[in-house]
């Protein structure tokens, strides 16, 4: 499971800095402004010794004296980039990158401090936390990050009106998933979707009755719809890699922590609702209800 999550990690930093080194356009990308080219690419032995192979290493053997190594290493590099944002007034976007890195990995080394129940089981308090919460995580991932990585690869593209108005209608039909599913989760779940702040019921209703995480599919879908809009491969490549990430690193750590707490009744529910696409007959038998119902 961890062992995944780390392999890809490494993956990653590789690719990353074979793009950096063969591709001016994708090096120009994440410079700081008046940082000489040398000083950047001082940080290309640490990378792949500290975090690259140690991530390998970490796959195989699973200690997790090697998390706490990688974890440090990647924070001195994190606080690096941030005091060099900073100072240049650049390099935003491997900085950002940078600071969802040190999160991945604080995710992975503390995993089992980040699934928590809601203290509260008021629908009213529960709701508005995941207002604030759906709030946050948009304006991180729907609108700083595209901004961010359309400014520092192709500029933010005129918008064509065939584009607009299919992306735009797309982003609404995964927007309105994304709130009914969480309006589900705080309902029937007594909590919050934020895994600091979890349902204390299993949800099985609403979207959950048809695919098991709605809400990933509305967030992938969402960004999906934003590369629609400014007709943006980078951007896209950033959705399929969101998506990636949640089924290979969040998923099997989120499931875990279902099975410990709900048992054989979530066991039940993820043997008979798929994760990503709903099963046929579910879906059908949603359509036939719906049919039936539209003569009452």
């Amino acid at each position: 499971m961890k062992g995944t999550a780390y392999l890809l990690q490494a993956a990653l930093i590789s690719f990353w800095w074979i793009g950096l080194l063969t591709n001016q356009n994708f090096y120009d990308a994440f410079q700081f402004p008046g940082i000489h080219s040398i000083a950047f690419n001082s940080f290309l032995l640490p990378d792949i010794l500290i975090i690259a192979i140690l991530s390998i290493a970490r796959a195989y053997f699973g200690k997790q004296e090697i998390e706490f190594v990688i974890l440090g290493g990647f924070a001195f590099a994190t606080l690096y980039c941030i005091n060099a944002s900073i100072l240049t007034q650049g390099g935003f976007l491997g900085t950002t990158i940078m600071i969802l890195g040190l999160c991945y990995n604080c995710f992975l080394v503390f995993e089992k401090l980040m699934f928590r129940e809601s203290n509260t089981k008021s629908f009213t308090k529960n709701w508005l936390k995941t207002i604030v919460q759906m709030i946050s995580i948009w304006l991180i991932t729907l609108v700083l990050f595209p901004i961010l990585i359309m400014e520092s690869s192709e500029g933010i593209p005129l918008v064509k009106e065939t584009n607009k108005l299919i992306g735009l209608s797309f982003f609404l039909v995964c927007s309105v998933l994304g709130i009914c599913s969480a309006y589900f989760m705080v309902k029937k779940g007594e909590g919050t979707p934020l895994p600091l702040d979890q349902t204390q019921k299993l949800v099985v209703a609403g979207p959950y009755k048809y695919v098991r995480n709605p809400m990933a599919i509305a967030g992938v879908g969402q960004v999906v719809a934003i590369s629609i809009i400014f007709s943006s491969i980078p951007i896209l490549l950033y959705a399929l890699l969101g998506a990636v990430l949640w089924e290979l690193v969040v998923k099997p750590i989120e499931e875990k922590d279902m099975e410990l707490r709900f048992g054989l009744d979530y066991k039940n529910y993820r043997g008979k609702v798929g994760c990503w696409i709903p099963k046929i007959t579910t879906y059908l038998h949603f359509l036939i209800r719906y049919y039936l119902s539209s003569f009452k």
